[in-house]
């Protein structure tokens, strides 16, 4: 059997990067994502009647999330939170937009700072993963939104 290749160049040939993030309980990770985050769930696997997969989007932004088996083959049993030391960056068009968003959907998102010439704020879901949204600003590096528009509101 033959095998074709491209020479076409990698930075031509890749399309897109989609997080595989495993997860403890995909219920609760997908509520977090989809209730929280506002992506939605386009693609999943359900075996048994208990959804096993899926493909999350928000934007031009993709995760998917497997839920880790305890039990038999492929299982695996991890020593603390999975996602811990894992950051996905999201770049934005409004990362302020995405904060307060977050507020109101309850979840508890950093107050944003500017590094990098970019407001930054984060979230960890349950498994520990960091999501971190970011959009570029003039405004002074190390200001905090509260400088500028007072003290944040709390969840």
């Amino acid at each position: 059997m033959m095998v074709t290749t491209t020479t076409q160049p990698m930075e031509n040939n890749i399309e897109r990067l989609v997080p595989f993030l495993k997860v403890s309980d995909i219920e609760r990770s997908v509520r977090y994502y989809v209730d929280g985050l506002g992506f939605v769930m386009k693609n999943s696997w359900v075996h048994e009647g208990q959804l096993r997969w899926c493909w999350l989007e928000v934007g031009g932004a993709a995760l998917m999330l497997q839920e880790f088996a305890r039990e038999g083959l492929d299982s695996w049993q991890p020593k603390g939170k999975v996602g811990e030391g894992v950051s996905l960056v999201f770049i934005c068009a409004d990362a302020l937009a995405v904060y307060r968003q977050a507020l109101a959907r309850g979840l508890q998102p950093t107050e944003p700072e500017v590094g990098n010439s970019m407001w930054v704020t984060s979230v960890s879901d349950p498994d520990g993963y960091r999501m971190e949204f970011e959009s570029v600003t003039d405004v002074a590096e190390d200001t905090k939104l509260s400088e500028i528009e007072g003290p944040i509101p709390t969840p």
